[in-house]
């Protein structure tokens, strides 16, 4: 075949040279081009180093199996751990008769609840009694109110202690009624409310409690 007179044997040379620097261009530019952000996604989803194994060692893990992925519970407001922790007291404990000096699910007293609940959600030692437990911490105002703060109420003869959950609810053990929750706002539990008090800040109460249940 000729093009324009010039004999095949001379065209040869010149297709190969533009041949060979076409693909040389090619090459240099996928090497040189930025990585796409969904191309880098894409790998994400095995290919997640073990912590001290270089990729070179090739053991690779899913996100799921990841220890780290764990660290998102901490994100949780400590609020919410805290009532998550109580809710959860209050279904273990609900329906226990009240009985004076009783501290098991068999029976007990309105202090003694309060203290299983913090041993038990918090691993907080407080006093066994309510006398005790008035004099923890430091008292806030009851617009304050946050879950896990206790309150204190005075009827005739007697001291009574629950622990506040939220939207004006508290958990306690009622004389009448066994462990349930009640509201602040009842026209019995107002006319006798004496005091709230904090013994311990929400953060510090929240971090006990993930120790302690990291599954929450």
């Amino acid at each position: 075949m000729t093009v324009a007179g010039v004999p095949p044997r001379m065209l040869l040379p010149g297709i190969r040279e533009t041949g060979a620097l076409a693909l040389i261009l090619l090459l240099a530019g996928c090497a040189g081009s930025p990585r796409h952000a969904d191309d880098a996604a894409s790998d994400s989803g095995f290919t997640h180093s073990l912590p001290g194994v270089s990729h070179s060692g090739g053991a690779m893990m899913s996100p799921a199996d990841n220890p780290l992925t764990d660290l998102s519970r901490f994100k949780t407001p400590e609020p919410a751990v805290i009532r998550e922790a109580l809710l959860e007291e209050h279904e273990r404990w609900s329906g226990t008769p009240y009985r004076l000096g009783g501290t098991t699910r068999r029976g007990v007293d309105c202090s003694a609840l309060v203290q299983n609940v913090y041993d038990d959600s918090f691993e907080i030692s407080l006093p066994r009694t309510t006398r005790g437990q008035v004099k923890k911490g430091h008292a806030i105002d009851r617009r304050q109110l946050r879950a896990g703060d206790l309150v204190f109420f005075r009827p005739p003869g007697s001291r009574h202690v629950g622990i506040y959950v939220k939207d004006g609810y508290f958990l306690h053990a009622s004389t009448s009624k066994g462990v349930i929750m009640s509201r602040l706002d009842n026209t019995y539990w107002q006319r006798y409310y004496w005091q709230s008090r904090r013994p311990l800040e929400q953060r510090q109460m929240a971090q006990l409690n993930r120790v302690l249940s990291p599954e929450r």
